[in-house]
């Protein structure tokens, strides 16, 4: 994507450097957006091609991207966490995105997410609401809630009425029923794409397309 200033940076966090992807569209910038990577015991990384996909869409929106590694990750240090630390990482990458980007003080946030990754912005969403300075919008991906097979139960927080939930009717990693039974209580929407599985193989247009549709005018 042309007009991109894009770096790599170790940001240091509560128990090491995190590694981080950074890339900041040239020109004014309408927020900053904070992407999160799938579990790191299935390989996640802040390349994954969902995370990557959530990514190019945000720059598409004018907005100013932050992609880290969980702890354990390429060059991220300290271990698995099990979403506690991950937050805590997440909010410490927002807060320097913030104090980096040009009057990123001011400007909104959008937290996106896939997986394990979007089980983690759902805690993040929920410490930035009791400080009184909320999301401005949530797009989450495959989100890991209810038993998930081989890995933990997720009691995965609730969001915002207006968050983008998009799951995959054959997801045989989170079943799709997971996410259903955590969007009921809520009455939240979920977007069901047929016939994706967890990793949205030939679906990752859709995803973009779902993100820019809903928030390119607004």
């Amino acid at each position: 994507m042309p007009n991109v200033h894009a770096e790599r940076k170790l940001i240091p966090g509560a128990v090491g450097l995190i590694d981080t992807l950074i890339e900041i569209p040239r020109g004014v910038l309408r927020g900053i957006a904070l992407i999160a990577h799938p579990h790191p015991v299935g390989g996640g990384a802040n390349t994954n091609k969902v995370a990557h996909t959530l990514a190019k869409a945000f720059l598409q929106l004018g907005y100013a991207v932050f992609r880290p590694n969980f702890r354990g990750v390429g060059k991220s240090e300290g271990t698995h966490d099990e979403g506690q630390g991950e937050t805590d990482d997440l909010l410490t990458v927002l807060e320097t995105a913030r104090h980096t980007v040009q009057d990123g003080i001011n400007l909104p946030v959008a937290l996106a997410g896939f997986s394990f990754g979007a089980y983690c912005q759902t805690r993040v969403a929920q410490r930035l609401h009791a400080e009184g300075r909320p999301a401005q919008r949530l797009a989450l991906v495959g989100t890991a809630a209810g038993f998930v097979e081989g890995i933990r139960a997720y009691d995965t927080a609730a969001v915002p009425a207006d968050t983008i939930v998009i799951h995959g009717s054959a997801d045989t990693t989170v079943p799709l029923a997971n996410v259903l039974a955590w969007a009921e209580p809520q009455n939240l929407p979920v977007i069901v794409i047929p016939g994706a599985d967890h990793f949205f193989h030939r679906r990752l247009d859709l995803i973009r397309d779902i993100v820019l549709r809903a928030w390119s005018h607004g």
